[in-house]
């Protein structure tokens, strides 16, 4: 089915607001996947907060252009689907990720993240990225652990007192 112009100007224009607000891009080779694998990867995107799209390459490049992902666009040749990462970094890399190992036939190309283009081996850093609320946790624990650590060390003083006094006393019952 041919897209009229003004049809193509909204997609366009779709697929370059998402590109504004993503974190990180992922491009892959979907042929030999059928509709019904299609589907699943598009119910599995949309729970994660990955936004899905496969577009003609040269209006993948215009919606690009201007972003951060404009690196990609050297690369966009056969049939895509573009995933973006609306909510953390990682999402569009696990879910990817996870399908793949499922669906060989789905092949990651390259991907994107802060306005670098990266190899498709580097998806596995892409994936294991933390999310909004594992970075949290992991930097709390981070700033927790000097003053955990102070406040042992200022209740390690009287525990010393009070064993020596205890140390004196048996010492002293037993002679």
């Amino acid at each position: 089915m041919a897209l009229n112009l003004e049809q193509k100007k909204a997609i366009v224009a779709e697929v370059a607001e998402v590109a504004g607000s993503a974190f990180s891009a992922v491009a892959a080779e979907y042929r030999g996947l059928t509709v019904e694998e299609m589907t699943q990867l598009r119910k599995e995107a949309r729970n994660n907060g990955v936004y899905l799209r496969v577009i003609k390459n040269t209006l993948a490049r215009r919606a690009l252009e201007g972003t951060e992902f404009e690196c990609l666009s050297d690369g966009l040749t056969g049939p895509l689907v573009l995933a973006f990462s609306q909510e953390d970094p990682g999402a569009a890399g696990r879910v990817i990720k996870d399908f793949a190992k499922e669906h060989e036939n789905l092949k990651v190309t390259m991907l994107a993240i802060g306005g670098q283009r990266l190899d498709a081996s580097q998806l596995d850093v892409l994936a294991k990225m933390p999310t909004y609320d594992q970075a949290i946790s992991m930097l709390m624990s981070v700033m927790k652990a000097p003053i955990t650590k102070l406040a042992q060390t200022l209740n390690e003083v009287p525990g010393k007192l009070v064993r020596t006094v205890a140390a004196i006393r048996d010492a002293k019952d037993a002679a």
